[in-house]
């Protein structure tokens, strides 16, 4: 078998060419015909699955959705920094800016005082579209909570699981680290403030409100969401106090404190873990022990508190692994794989999203397994103090230690989860939404981008944490 550096370096040339075919995919036509739509992206436009399935099996990602069309611009920032792309990756991130201001013109109004477009839906698929008085509410910050848009522009007429919060907040994020580490030209700058401006009001005007969760499913207040607008709304602050603007500033200061404060409620002692989700009225969910939780710290990793380097959420990243490590059948006889340092570690676990998952296969998830492991590479940046989780033993790595400050029993632990993502990805590189916890096998949406941008995420966070070793 190929040392695990040898395979990463491979995956890293086909996850970036693969990742960008979703992004301004305008060559690709989507037709839905029950919907009555044919739909032609846009430059700009991000789909989340660049494959025109229609549940056949694969469900219908052709859509644009703010949260993962985040994650995948992210992605590309990688590849600029990293000379893997060029000035094209500039023309992407100026084409994603200016689609997503547009996007803010949409107005549903319009769409219900057109009413054609109903007519040329088939009779069978009338369910499934959203009612005159529901469109209608869409205008203003509203579009933004819509979650996604059909890479042409235009509003999603299906019924989906709105409003969701998320995904502006990602984006501020997103387009304020392109701002910090890339000199962009003036045109595009003013374009990314009144981006990022218009996110930054949509957090503070709305964190308080329940939506739903990232998988789209229970409406309530969640900690993904929650900790993304926290770390948005700091961001935003140090971004308008250089510009001048010390009152906004100081007011997403203010939301920033008032959210990491009702964060701190998500602890649960008696679980040991951080919970991802308050539904109205306070009720528990069986869904509260969720992948979302450190997706969010890689996503929102600055804070000492609610990052990589929490010994709280180490805490609920080894919930989850018992979780997953003993529900999944592949994952009870892992075989033995090489880490990055020719020694023998057992594989990580192949990681889902939370307990009684039935989306497919109700499996392991890429981004998921990708995303722990990218939550082991920079911890071990954080240089974990003696004891913490990532020292050897049964949740680190097989060295465990420390050197320069750098933990290697946290970069061990993460070369685990990545030799379980290379044991489950086809020989073609190629990585769907799921891989089949009972047998491996590719499932849900193909190429899916987020999955691709977790891969290219993950190994630069890899490289960043050898680097200090």
């Amino acid at each position: 078998m190929e040392a695990l550096a040898t395979w990463i370096g491979r995956q890293r040339g086909h996850a970036a060419r693969a990742m960008l075919r979703s992004v301004s995919a305008i060559d690709i036509v989507k037709a839905r015909p029950g919907f009555g739509q044919t739909v032609r992206p846009l430059k700009g436009s991000i789909v989340a699955s660049p494959v025109p399935a229609s549940y056949d099996p694969e469900p219908d990602y052709f859509f644009h959705w703010f949260r993962d069309s985040a994650v995948v611009i992210d992605a590309l920032r990688l590849l600029y920094e990293d000379r893997l792309a060029g000035a094209e990756a500039l023309a992407h991130l100026s084409d994603f800016i200016d689609f997503s201001l547009a996007a803010q013109q949409l107005d549903g109004r319009r769409l219900v005082a057109a009413p054609a477009w109903r007519a040329a839906v088939a009779a069978e698929f009338r369910r499934f579209v959203r009612d005159d008085d529901e469109i209608a509410q869409v205008h203003g910050q509203a579009v933004a909570a819509e979650s996604r848009l059909n890479p042409d522009g235009s509003l999603d007429i299906s019924k989906w699981s709105r409003p969701q919060h998320d995904g502006p907040a990602l984006r501020a994020l997103v387009l304020l680290r392109w701002a910090r580490t890339t000199e962009l030209e003036a045109g595009l700058l003013e374009r990314l403030d009144r981006l990022v401006r218009a996110d930054l009001e949509f957090v503070r005007a709305r964190w308080r409100l329940p939506c739903f969760d990232i998988w789209e499913e229970e409406l309530g207040l969640h900690y993904y969401t929650l900790r993304l607008g926290a770390a948005a709304l700091e961001a935003g602050a140090s971004w308008l106090g250089a510009s001048g603007d010390a009152a906004a500033a100081q007011a997403c200061t203010a939301e920033a404190r008032a959210i990491d404060e009702l964060l701190g409620a998500y602890w649960l002692d008696d679980a040991g873990h951080y919970r991802s989700r308050i539904l109205e009225g306070g009720a528990r969910s069986a869904k509260e022990l969720d992948i979302a939780l450190i997706l969010a710290a890689i996503h929102a990793p600055g804070s000492a508190a609610h990052g990589p380097q929490d010994p709280r959420m180490w805490a609920t990243l080894a919930r989850l692994e018992e979780l997953f490590g003993g529900s999944y059948p592949i994952n009870r006889l892992r075989p033995a794989g090489r880490d990055g340092a020719g020694g023998t570690v057992r594989r990580g676990p192949a990681m889902g999203r939370y307990a009684g998952d039935t989306y497919y296969t109700g499996g392991a998830y890429f981004f998921a397994t990708l995303g722990a492991a990218e939550f082991c590479f920079r911890a071990a940046l954080g240089a974990a103090p003696a004891g913490a989780p990532g020292r050897g033993g049964a949740n680190g790595g097989a060295h465990g230690g420390a050197r320069d400050g750098i933990d290697l029993g946290w970069i061990d632990r993460g070369d685990a989860y990545l030799d379980t993502v290379r044991a489950f990805t086809p020989p073609s590189g190629d990585m769907a939404e799921q891989f089949s916890a009972r047998d491996g096998t590719p499932a849900s949406a193909r190429h899916l981008a987020w999955s691709y941008a977790a891969f290219l995420s993950c190994e630069h966070a890899r490289r960043a944490a050898l680097a200090e070793a």
